[in-house]
């Protein structure tokens, strides 16, 4: 445990040349001939973990977006935000290259089975030494339910409690076997001490299954749980499971005014508020001065398809905007059970906020959750988020591969160390301890 407050750091990533910012990729410094290869991910987990983040986790998808103009046409050719590779096969890479930098995947509760969930996670974390966190996702785009044999997805509110069950039941799969059941005693001839290993025995309304696993019990005993809710039934799902939660970069007080609500929420189902890390999505541009960052800024921006960008919006919000339907209220009604709550309420607040159209609040947001400046002046900006409590850290997002990490790690980590926001050493061996 640490005497004094400090920032924990996640990095954003994606199995593939691009993440939010849809220009990047297209940058002369993004390495697109070896962003599929094992060394790739080896020396981006070196860079984070000489960086002294906290972890890392890789935001998926099980279906390419083909909800604008009916196809995958524009998200392919364009350079949107593609997972390459299964981030399962990238991780066990990642965790040889570090020895404390955490590891999380991106694993939907609506597609997959708790024992295969339980299983896979546990196999990781103790291969890992105690590393692995699950971020939690319900999934928000039909294309991902046809591929597993189903015609839609189930409503937002069926996939939360679902996800509940799911949670529940890997929980008690990861309980099946006690701590000291394996015994491994040569001299005895006893490998493991069965009166240790239970049946799970778990039934719900969606998902049953009787364990126990065939895994025994990893150093963390369950893997981190992460999530990001933003809807009053995501922040009920988040308050009930999760110990990181990832926000949109808001205001102060928005940043609060969630971390409140969430505290309250945890409180009202027997959870410590102080064990779970608010920390809001950062896009980070840094330059020697602030016109150079702002020359920085300004040129990746200009590498964005404006086709792109209302692509990409068309798979958070779960409609096709390439469609002549631009009443807010119809988009509302159009979108059914897919896309994601705070994409949505995002639109909605800032064309009431500056009293602007949709399309023009669409494209708005391309600069949104980034912080554009010198190393002093980004920390100063971080710092005042951190220091006045609307957030524990930053999830930071990958944009250029990999140098905007790297950069990151060159110029911002020192400051933030030089301020005592952030570790020098870590203190634990388990991604757990590191996040207390």
């Amino acid at each position: 445990m640490t005497t004094s407050r400090e920032m924990h750091l996640i990095a954003y990533l994606k199995t593939g040349p691009t993440a939010n910012h849809m220009g990047a990729w297209r940058h002369p410094e993004a390495d697109l001939q070896n962003v599929l290869t094992p060394g790739y991910y080896e020396h981006l987990a070196r860079v984070l973990e000489n960086g002294r983040f906290d972890g890392c986790f890789f935001a998926d998808g099980l279906g390419l977006h083909d909800i604008y103009n009916g196809g995958y046409q524009t998200r392919l050719q364009l350079g949107g935000q593609i997972s390459f590779l299964d981030p399962m096969m990238v991780l066990p890479l990642m965790a040889r290259a570090t020895t404390h930098l955490g590891i999380c995947t991106t694993l939907s509760t609506t597609f997959h089975q708790p024992y295969n969930l339980a299983r896979m996670l546990s196999s990781l974390d103790i291969l890992s030494g105690g590393r692995v966190a699950w971020n939690i996702v319900t999934s928000t785009r039909r294309e991902e339910a046809l591929n597993f044999g189903m015609d839609d997805l189930p409503t937002r509110d069926e996939r939360y409690d679902r996800a509940d069950e799911v949670v529940e039941a890997c929980c008690a799969l990861w309980d099946c076997w006690e701590e000291g059941s394996l015994v491994m005693d040569k001299e005895n001839g006893l490998m493991v001490d069965a009166s240790k290993v239970h049946y799970a025995n778990y039934e719900g309304r969606w998902t049953k299954t009787r364990g126990p696993l065939t895994i025994p019990r990893s150093p963390q005993g369950r893997p981190v749980l992460m999530q990001a809710g933003s809807s009053p039934r995501g922040r009920d799902f988040a308050a009930r499971w999760a110990e990181v939660i990832f926000v949109p970069l808001n205001d102060k007080a928005e940043l609060r005014a969630f971390r409140e609500d969430i505290a309250a929420r945890m409180s009202a189902v027997g959870r410590d508020p102080a064990k779970c890390a608010i920390l809001p999505s950062l896009r980070v541009v840094v330059g020697e001065t602030e016109s150079i960052a702002e020359e920085k800024a300004a040129y990746l921006d200009s590498l964005i398809d404006p086709e792109l960008v209302i692509a990409a919006r068309s798979s958070e919000i779960g409609v096709d905007l390439a469609q002549p339907m631009k009443d807010i209220d119809a988009i509302g009604k159009a979108r059914g059970t897919q896309g994601m709550h705070e994409s949505f309420a995002r639109v909605q607040r800032l064309m009431e906020q500056e009293n602007i159209g949709f399309e023009d609040a669409l494209r708005r947001q391309s600069r949104r959750g980034t912080l554009v400046g010198t190393a002093q002046s980004i920390v100063d900006q971080m710092q005042d988020l951190f220091d006045g409590e609307a957030c524990d850290g930053f999830i930071i997002e990958q944009m250029v591969v990999p140098s905007s990490l790297e950069e990151f790690c060159r110029t911002i980590v020192p400051e933030l160390q030089k301020r005592g926001l952030l570790r020098r050493e870590y203190r634990g061996t388990t991604l757990r301890e590191n996040l207390q």
